[in-house]
């Protein structure tokens, strides 16, 4: 466990970066960052297997291996933009739970 991380975490609010990760991996969540740029961004994301598709050997993104190569960033899907997103851990303002689903959503 990172101290540090963690303070961080609770001084902005926001889960831990693992408790972030079990949260999207059991939930809809919209997280609201800061993009590179500058500009916010709020996006409505998961990780949960009902809803992302499933892995592929032509969608890499869909390979946990490769979403998990960098430790800064976190890589979700997002259920509006139906694609692979990612953001950097460090630039969250904002975590919510999405309190209900859309149908659309799910995996068919």
């Amino acid at each position: 466990m990172n101290k540090v991380a963690d303070t961080v975490a609770t001084l902005k609010g926001i889960p831990t970066k693992e408790d972030l990760k079990m949260q999207l991996e059991q939930n809809v969540l919209v997280v609201d960052f800061t993009k590179l740029n500058g500009d916010k961004r709020i996006m409505t994301c998961t990780l949960r297997e009902d809803i992302k598709p499933s892995a592929t050997k032509t969608d890499t993104m869909s390979q946990k291996k490769v979403r998990e190569i960098s430790d800064a960033v976190v890589s979700v899907w997002d259920v509006n933009a139906k694609g692979w997103r990612s953001f950097r851990y460090d630039r969250i303002n904002a975590v919510d739970h999405v309190e209900t689903y859309n149908q659309e959503w799910y995996n068919k």
